[in-house]
Formats: C-alpha cells, structure tokens, sequence
C-alpha cells in the first residue's frame, strides 16, 4: 500500500494552494516557496511509491475521453494520474459501457471495463507528454493497484481522425523547397525537437543546431533551414518521456524518413531524388518491361549476395556480393539469368535491400570468405582459430573452412564465431525503411548506394526483368533506447504493438513487432513504398509476414502504388499466427482473409502436398519427398494411402489455383470443393482469383528443396531418380495456376548443407555456384544453434545415401535444362495462366480422380474449348504427373489427337521423350511431367 489517496491530495492541494495564495497577497513570497517545494517533494514521493507498485501496462486510453482496464472483481476507485511532479495532476475516472464501434475496432480490449473521465483535447495532448499510470484506490484512500498507460490508440484519435493532421502531411522528413529545406518530424509526445546539422565530414555544422516548432494539430516538429542545407547530413534531438527508463530522456536519432544515409546509418542526408547526382545516365528514360496481367509473372528469389558472392567470372572481383553484379555481361550469375530470361523469367525477386541493422557497411570491419586469418583477428581475436598455430595468418578464411573435415562441426563452429561480423545476412533487419542498405554498394556513402542501386534496377528492366523488392514493415531490428533504435526514439511505444496487459512489445515475428494497425505507422508503410514504386521504378512487393499486419491497411497502400505504378503487384506471407491469430485485433492481411483482392499469398498446401510437411522429417521407411512416394512403400499401408489421396486433392486444388469454389470427386467418392478439403485445421481451397495464390516448393526459409528431399528418400534412391524428383518436384508449382515462385538455385538442386536457417551464417553455407559445377551439397554439418539435434539424424542421411545423394556437374546441368524446358513450356500457353476464377472452372478438369483412381497418377485437361478461348495455337493441353518410379499408362479414348509438347519433344530430358499418346491412351515416362497438346 501506499500514501492517501492522490482524491485526497488534491483536495489538499487545493486547500494549501487557496492559503499560499493569500500569504502571496500578504507578501509571505518566501513561505509560498517553501509550501510549492513541499508540495513537489510530497507529489515525488507518492509518484515513486506509484512506479513501485506499478505491476502492469493493462490500461489502455483509447480516446480523449476514455480508457480501458482489465475486468475486476475489486471494487476499486480508479484514476488517471499525471505524474510530471511539476504539474501534478489526477483525474477520476467513470465506469461506463465501452461503445460498441471501439468494441469492434479493438476487439481483443472488446471485454475490458471501459471508464470515462472528463479531458478536453488539449488537455490530453499535454498530458501525453508526461508519465502517466492509473491507480486504483480502495475505500481506504489506499492505492491496490497501478497500472503504466498504452497511449497508441488515443495518440491516433488525436492526431489522425481529423481533417488535415498527422496522416495529411505530405512532406515528413527533408524536403528541398525553393525558400531551402524543410525538416519535418512527427513527435507528438515530444517535449522539445532539434536539428542537428553536419558538414560532409559529418563534423557538425555551423550553426550546428536549430529548434524546431510543434504545431500542435499535427503533433509535427517543423524547422526550414536555407540552401545550404541541401546535402547536409542531419539528426534529430528529442526530448520525451520513455517507458523504458521511466523518466524524460534526451536521445538523439535519425530521420524515420531518411531518403540517404551516412556509411552505418548514423546520420542522415537531405537528399533530392529527382537530382541527377542520384541517378544513372538515361535513368528517367529508361525501358521498363510490362505485363498483360498479374498471372505473368514468373518470381525468381535472389539475395543480392548470394547473387554473385561465389562468382569468380566477374570482370572486377570487388563486385561480389555488390549491386554492381547485375551490371556485368558475361558473368556466371548473368548468364544463367539470361538463359532464364530466355525461356520465359520475367521477374526478379530481391530480398530485403532497404537498409538494415545487422552488416557493417565499412568494408574494413566486415569479413568475407576470402579475407585473410590475419583480418579475421584482427576484427575478432577471440575466434578460434585465432589461436590454431598451424594456420597462416595469410590463409584465407575459405581455404581454413575448406580444410575441414565435411562431416565434422568445426566449419559450423567458425562460421558461427564470426555471425556478428561477417558481411552476410539476408536483411530481415530493418534500420531505415526508405534507404537501399549501404553494404551491397562499392561506396555507402551517402548518395554513392542509391546511384549504385538504380544502376541495378535499370540494368534488370533493360534486359527484360522487373524488378520486386521484399520489404519487412512488420517489425524493426531494434526499439526502445537500443543503438539503432529510431521509431521508438520518437513516439515511444507508438509504432511497436504492444501486449495488452504486460506492456513489452509483441516478438512473434522474430524481433519487435510494430503496429501497423496504428495509423502513422500504416502512413510510414505506405509513404516508403510510394518512394520506391515512384523514386525507384520498383515494379511490385513482397511482404514479409504479411498476416501481421491489417488487410485494410495492405488495400490502402496498394491503392496509393497504383497511383504511381499502375501494375505493381503485391504479395508476402499470409501466415495466420501470432498475437495477432484469427483476426483477434483486425482483421489480417492472410490467406484466409485476402481471397478475391489479388494480393498473393504463399500456399503452404501445394508445398506440403508436393515435398511433405516439416522441414526435417524421416521415418525408418523413408518419407519420400510428399506425393513423390508411393502409399505400399510405408507399413501402415492403409493410412499411408489415406493421407495419399489427400494430398493428391490438396496438389489438384493447387494446380486448379487453391481455388474455394473448385469442385473435385475425392477417393470416397464424393463431390467436394476445395474449402472442403482439409489442410490440417483449415481449408485447402482459399483463394477467388489465381492472383490470390503464389505456388512454391522451397523459398530461403528452411531447407532447400534438395535438402528437404534427402532428409525424406529411401536410401535405395538412385541419383538420377533424385535428380528426376527434384525437377518433378518444381513442376507442379511451373504448370500450376496462379503465380509460381522459384528459389534462386532450385533449378539446379541448390544446398544449404542441411541448414534450416540460413539468414546469419555466412557465404560458406549461402553461395551458389552459377557455373554450375557445384550444389554446395555436404561442406559441413549446419550450425549447432539451428540444427544440432539434427546432427544424427543428418550422419545417418549421409551413410544411408552411401553417395547416392552427390550430384555430378552433368547433373546439374540436366537438371537446369529440364526446368528451362518446364518454364518455357509454361510461358508457351496462357492455358497454365488464366486470369480469373470462371476462367479455371470453366477450363481446368482432372481426369484421374475419385474411387477408381490409379495410383501415382494425376491428369490434368486444360480445356481452351470451355469458355471464351485464350490459346491461338492449342484447343487442349494435357498434363500428366508421374510420380513413380515406373512408367506408367493412362487409357484415354482421344489420346491420338494429342502431341508430346514441342519443347518437350527437343528437350533436355531423353527419358520423357518415351512418353507417347496413342489411340488407347497416354504412355508416361517415370518421375516424369509430361505435357501433350491438341493443337488448333
């Protein structure tokens, strides 16, 4: 328990302050002191009782005139206590009904108790500028309980519901206008904003500081300097009362809406993006590649290291790993794009390139691979091999790895000593939303990475790729008083979602989540994107998490894209999980949610169906690689077949779009649609549109496809078999509709030596090989922190195999044909991509289905005589899915007017060409996807 009540101290305070007002008449000045310091020493006190009793953050204060807490069976006075002990202030608050629109816009607050209280507008965008709490008292004038105040709802209701405030202002962050440059910062909690100003050499300017100005509408810090100021580096000084230290703090920060950046993002750059010193020649005139629709496109994934850091055909080494490797022309990695390019890529896909926390950026600081031991203990003495004798400080930190023995820990152990050093991670870090990240550049510098970057992006739409940037607006890699923390700097606890009792932010997503249901969080999002769309000719997005974030707010920044890029495509990982599951706080941006807008979501269901659930998962009669197993294979023949025939219906729904409404026989016979086909707890069938659905079997999350497979096959597995279910296994997600997906590397059995997660560890277990003499199969066990319980399991694989699971170069170049050959094959016919959901219920049909159906088998017709024809050159298409290691004949009475496809019949694959059409039927190759036309 603690003091009296704060009822009873003011009631007090109003009694002294009526008698000190009279001592003042009486000319008592010194004895007023004395009663005003008293009075702030007596408020101190009671206030650090407060922050000790202080158990929570369960109160939430949803609109000026009223908050939330949780239900209680305590009957307990409540109130809003400021505790500035200068400006001591309390408010009572009143229970009330909690209306049912907030009910519904917060619906996880939906069974808390409301209360009102009675606070102007004004009066609560001063209080927000304080430590506040709420107290309950007893009947005792005793405080029981204190809880810290959640502001983010009331700070939108008061900066963003009307007209022309926060979420209007169009110019945050340095604007060059023709009177100078205008900085503008959103801080409505703020007590005092400065600019502080930097010379190129990043000491500070003169006059190195100037004041900004709240208006107090907007919550917007505003200061204009003069023209000198354009280029200038810059932060932002900032007074404000944090949470986290519990008491007003002075911290100094970037911009938010930084458009440039110093070397490590310490300081921020005015920067035009319309000048030519950001730009590549003929950069505004440049070609850039178009698509008929959204089914088009074909998504190739591409870390911009992975890209190039293994590629020893670049005509300047220091390239590697840079935005400048997709300038080259006769590099490994820009041929094998071209040869894609060629048989019908359209799309590059780039994972995360705004500017992240994680690598330095000064390349002196950072290790590569082919640094030397010397460089690695110099940035890292405490590395192990720092102190191996044996080792040349001259060896390069490649050869030391390539040293080891494969089926050992010890390149693991190294690699995982130089994680926070290293110059690799994927990017799912973000620092600035709105800054290409300086450590892909040759020079960070400034306005240097952004010229390198358009170059990148310019090169890409000239050789015919458009270009999609992954961009992670669902969390940041840092908050509250942490280094590089920025948001959370300047409206504390506004931009990150918060746990509804507790307080801490939210981490589902790894790191911490923001909220993006909050409205200038939503505006941060869909500015930044508008930057990128209109300033970097980007030509669509992928979101990570996308599930975290509203499905409103997803619309909303799509419209605004649209507005400077008319055929952007969104789409990102519809995941339902989290604090955020089953639309518990809005409703989501997920698969279950976004069917019919032509937002695309990952589908999990073709993916499982093809390679298996899990990411790691074997039993003693090998899994097989999903439906590439046959039921009789397993002991308990009668629920393998089960679950076979399920995941047949789970792939014909796939391949038919993962379309709700797409009626199918299952193997019971009876007539279902793909809602109601089960996919663990949820539907199969979510999508009413193709665009809805991105088809993949292995992305950089997990293991790659080829791992995934090893973990899974028979030992008796022969290498070529291997090689034939790899390929078999990308083609589902080729010649389904919808949008397919391909992981860079796939097409030529990319590894990752087993690792599951790759985003931290190094190059060593990154690298691709584009001149395809190597998968990087088996360099090592992966990194004890991801996947030493799978050590054993992986030792066993490896014996098993008895080498079967090694792969030639010869491989790998069949197996890059072979998917070139499916690719094109895909882009021969706008059959594989329809446009809409009457198109694929009108055309798409399975012949292999129901009670009757033969095993190993699937069918499918695309019927251009269904419907307003789409095709000039064929009036069918049949596809059919072998996927045993038999051939296998499917008895069709008009099979004779069929053809082996064109491509296939000058294809890579010699096997497949067995396959015939005949009078009775369709002779397939085995492990083999064989499509036959009818033409015109």
């Amino acid at each position: 328990m603690t003091k009296p009540s704060s009822l009873y101290r003011i009631a007090a305070l109003s009694s002294a302050l009526v008698f000190v007002s009279g001592l003042v008449a009486c000319g008592d000045n010194n004895q007023a002191e004395q009663s005003s310091l008293s009075s702030q020493q007596a408020n101190a006190a009671m206030v650090s009782d407060y922050v000790k009793q202080a158990s929570d953050s369960a109160a939430h204060w949803l609109t000026p005139e009223l908050l939330v807490l949780p239900k209680s069976q305590t009957k307990l006075l409540y109130q809003l206590v400021n505790a500035n002990p200068d400006a001591y202030d309390a408010i009572t608050l009143i229970a009330t009904d909690l209306p049912e629109h907030l009910a519904k816009k917060f619906p996880h607050l939906a069974d808390f108790q409301a209360y009102k209280m009675n606070l102007s507008a004004n009066q609560a965008k001063a209080w927000l500028k304080q430590q506040l709490m709420v107290v309950g008292l007893d009947k005792a004038q005793q405080s029981q309980q204190v809880s810290w105040l959640q502001t983010g709802a009331v700070i939108d209701a008061l900066y963003t519901q009307g007209k022309d405030d926060a979420n209007e202002v169009t110019d945050l962050g340095a604007t060059i206008t023709s009177q100078g440059v205008s900085f503008k910062l959103w801080a409505p909690t703020a007590q005092q904003v400065e600019l502080l100003v930097f010379n190129d050499d990043l000491s500070p300017a003169s006059p190195a500081k100037l004041a900004m100005v709240e208006d107090n509408t907007t919550g917007v810090w505003s200061v204009v300097g003069d023209k000198t100021l354009n280029g200038a580096y810059y932060q932002y000084q900032i007074t404000v009362y944090h949470p986290i230290s519990l008491q007003v703090e002075t911290l100094v920060t970037t911009d938010p809406y930084s458009l440039s950046l110093s070397v490590n993002s310490k300081y921020s750059q005015v920067v035009d993006l319309n000048s030519a010193d950001t730009q590549p020649s003929n950069w505004q005139q440049h070609n850039i590649p178009s698509i008929n629709n959204a089914e088009d496109h074909v998504l190739y994934e591409t870390h911009i290291r992975d890209f190039s850091s293994d590629d020893t055909a670049l005509s300047d080494s220091r390239y590697q790993g840079k935005y400048k490797a997709f300038s080259e022309q006769n590099s490994y990695g820009m041929k094998h794009l071209l040869s894609l390019r060629d048989a019908g890529l359209n799309t590059v896909h780039l994972l995360p390139t705004f500017d992240i926390g994680t690598v330095n950026e000064d390349i002196s600081q950072a290790i590569s691979l082919n640094d030397s031991i010397e460089k690695v203990c110099t940035i890292a003495p405490n590395t192990s091999v720092c102190s191996d004798n044996n080792v040349s400080s001259q060896t390069s930190l490649k050869t030391v790895l390539e040293s080891f023995d494969v089926s050992g820990s010890q390149a693991q152990q190294l690699v995982s000593e130089l994680r926070e050093v290293d110059n690799f991670n994927w990017g799912y870090d973000p620092f600035h939303y709105t800054v290409p990240e300086g450590s892909y550049a040759l020079n960070p510098q400034g306005k240097a990475r952004i010229v390198e970057f358009r170059e990148m992006v310019q090169n890409l739409h000239e050789l015919g790729f458009r270009v999609i940037m992954d961009v992670v607006y669902n969390h940041t890699y840092q908050s509250g008083l942490e280094d590089k923390s920025v948001l959370d700097k300047i409206v504390p606890h506004y931009y990150h979602r918060l746990h509804p009792v507790t307080g801490a932010i939210e981490q589902s997503t790894c790191c911490d989540n923001t909220a993006t249901e909050r409205v200038m969080m939503a505006k941060l999002m869909t500015d930044s994107l508008v930057v990128w769309a209109r300033d970097y000719k980007i030509d669509g997005f992928r979101f990570d998490l996308m599930g975290h974030q509203p499905k409103q707010a997803m619309l909303v920044a799509r419209e605004a894209v649209r507005a400077v890029d008319s055929d952007t495509y969104f789409y990102g990982e519809g995941w339902n999980f989290g604090e955020v599951a089953n639309n518990s706080q809005f409703t989501q941006a997920s698969q279950l949610e976004l069917g019919g807008t032509e937002i695309g979501t990952f589908t999990d269901r073709l993916r499982d169906a093809v390679r298996g659930g899990g990411n790691n998962t074997r039993d003693s009669q090998g899994i097989g690689n999903g439906l590439l197993m046959q039921p009789n294979e397993r002991a308990d023949a009668k629920q393998s077949l089960a679950d076979y025939h399920l995941r047949m219906d789970q792939l014909r729904i796939g391949l038919a779009g993962n379309l709700v409404n797409y009626p199918l026989e299952n193997a019971q016979g009876e007539a279902v649609l793909g809602k109601d086909i089960p996919y663990g707890d949820q539907p199969t069938g979510y999508a009413l549109d193709p665009a809805d659905t991105i088809n993949y079997v292995s992305k950089h999350d997990n293991q790659t496809l080829w791992d995934n497979s090893q973990y899974r096959l028979a030992f008796d597995v022969t290498t070529e078999n291997r090689v034939r279910m790899h390929v078999q296994s990308l083609s589902f997600a080729l010649f389904a509709q919808g949008i397919p997906f391909l992981h860079m590397g796939s097409e030529f059995m990319r590894s990752k030596s087993f690792l599951r997660d790759s985003y931290d560890y190094s190059d060593w277990f990154n690298r691709v090989d584009f001149s395809k003499q190597n998968n990087y199969y088996n360099v090592g066990l992966p990194p004890a922190v991801k996947d030493k319980e799978n050590w054993p399991l992986i030792q066993e694989v490896m014996a098993g195999h008895q080498g079967r699971d090694q792969v030639t170069s010869e491989d790998i170049a069949f197996a890059s044909k072979a998917f070139k050959d499916m690719l094109a094959i895909r882009m021969s016919s706008p059959l594989f991509r329809l446009t809409s959901e009457q198109q694929v219920l009108e055309k798409i049909a399975f012949l292999n289905q129901g009670k009757a159906q033969q095993l190993g088998l699937l069918v499918m017709q695309l019927d251009d005589n269904q419907g307003e024809a789409v095709d000039d050159n064929y009036q069918r298409i049949m596809v059919i899915f072998n996927t045993s290691d038999k051939a296998q004949f499917f008895a069709y009475e008009s099979a004779a007017s069929y053809q082996l496809h064109p491509i296939q019949q000058q294809g890579e694959d010699t096997l497949l060409k067995q396959s015939k059409a005949t009078d009775k039927g369709f002779s397939i190759a085995p492990l083999s996807s064989v499509v036959f036309v009818e033409k015109r």
